[in-house]
This record gives structure tokens, C-alpha cells and sequence, in this order.
């Protein structure tokens, strides 16, 4: 790379937070670490991050709080860290502003894979975008038009949305809305799909326009122009 990216990890477990540190520097990037909430947001507004490795449990600040901060003034690239117990705090964490999340523990692997792809999402560059009739998604610029207008969309709802726009006319069940989106491999609140796709359609389908979320019955969900 060019240029060498800054990466923010925020945790309050030290020896976590110095294993991060080196990981993340032997593979090229400058590593600045926060123990706490108010930590984090000091620290990124003195030297402003590429990316933020977010863990949800921090003291002063929760780690949600701390990315809602941060997310209304940047569009910095953000990584939640999560327990493997806490579904709502990956919930919340998405609805605050997050870009993804990963559950503890978790393979150095895999947490430097997803360090490089939300990296690569900001390389400067074409904007991405995916299109559905005369719904538009700009994936890079995380701005949804349909029929030309802005819609409005929470966090979760645009990941929701980008997941159907990549699978058009693929009948998607819950389960693997839930590991797609929710990273949550389980059924048993499957309720929540169905509450987050009525919300997704309240806000793209309005005025009467055409339906593009349609429900297979007993089946799960399909993206598609009529």
C-alpha cells in the first residue's frame, strides 16, 4: 500500500489490545489502541482512523455509544467486536453505524480478512452500485435512491437491503438472512427478519410504488422487479 492506514483498536482487555497491536502492524498498518470509551473518542479526533476495531463492552462508554459518536461525525470504517452470547449488542451495533462485526473469540485469520475488505470498500475509486428496477443502492457512498429520491435507511435495513440486491430473484429463508446479515446461525428469533423487512419496505415502498420485496409464503423473501 502507498500509504501506510491507521487502525484504532479500542478494548479494555490490555493483553487483548497489545495482541491486536501486533498483529495488525506486522501487516503494515500504524496501530494507535484506547482502553475506554471516552479514550476512543479522544484518540480518534487527534489523529483520525481508517478503521476502527470497536469492542462492545468498554468502560464509561459502551462500545455502541462510542460508534453512534464517532458515526455522526465520519464516515470512518468501523468493526464491532462482540460476545458470542450477545445478539442484541451485534443488533445494536449494526443500528448505531457499524460496518461489521466479528464474534469473540475469533481466528486473527478472519479478523484481518474483514480489516482489509472494509478497507478496500474506501480505496478511492468508482463508486459501487447495485440497482433493482428504479431502486438504486451506491454501496461506497451508503446512499439508497428509489425513483430518483433519497431513502432512509438504519444500518441494519441498508445491510439487509444490500444482501437482496446481491441475491435478485434468489428466494432468501430466514436462517440465511440471519447468518448473512445477523451473523446469527439460529431460527429462534427468526421474528426479527420479518420485522426488519417490513420496516425495509415501509421505506421503499411508498407512494404506491411497485412492490420489490416479495414473501414466498412458508418459504422466506425474494427481491425482485414485478
Amino acid at each position: 500500500m502507498s500509504a501506510r492506514r491507521t487502525i484504532l483498536v479500542v478494548d479494555d482487555d490490555a493483553r487483548l489490545g497489545a495482541s491486536l497491536r501486533r498483529a495488525l502492524a506486522y501487516e503494515g498498518y500504524s496501530v494507535e489502541v484506547a482502553a475506554d470509551g471516552p479514550g476512543a473518542l479522544v484518540a480518534a479526533r487527534d489523529r483520525v482512523p481508517d478503521l476502527v476495531v470497536l469492542d462492545v463492552m468498554l468502560p464509561g462508554l459502551d462500545g455502541v455509544e462510542v460508534c453512534r459518536r464517532l458515526r455522526a461525525g465520519s464516515d470512518v470504517a468501523i468493526l464491532m467486536l462482540t460476545a458470542r452470547d450477545a445478539i442484541s449488542d451485534r443488533v445494536a451495533g449494526l443500528d448505531a453505524g457499524a460496518d461489521d462485526y466479528l464474534v469473540k473469540p475469533f481466528a486473527y485469520d478472519e479478523l484481518l480478512a474483514r480489516v482489509r475488505a472494509l478497507l478496500r470498500r474506501r480505496e478511492p475509486g468508482g463508486p459501487e452500485v447495485l440497482q433493482c428496477a428504479d431502486l438504486v443502492m451506491n454501496v461506497t457512498g451508503h446512499e439508497v435512491r428509489r425513483a430518483g429520491r433519497p431513502v432512509d435507511l438504519t444500518a441494519l435495513q441498508f445491510n439487509v437491503l444490500e444482501h437482496f440486491l446481491r441475491h435478485q430473484q434468489q428466494v432468501l429463508d430466514r436462517v440465511q438472512l440471519l447468518e448473512a446479515v445477523w451473523g446469527i446461525e439460529s431460527d429462534a428469533i427468526s421474528n426479527v427478519v420479518d420485522v426488519t423487512v417490513a420496516g425495509l419496505r415501509a421505506r421503499i415502498e411508498t407512494n404506491g410504488q411497485p412492490r420489490l420485496l416479495h414473501t414466498i409464503r412458508g418459504v422466506g423473501y425474494v427481491l425482485r422487479a414485478a
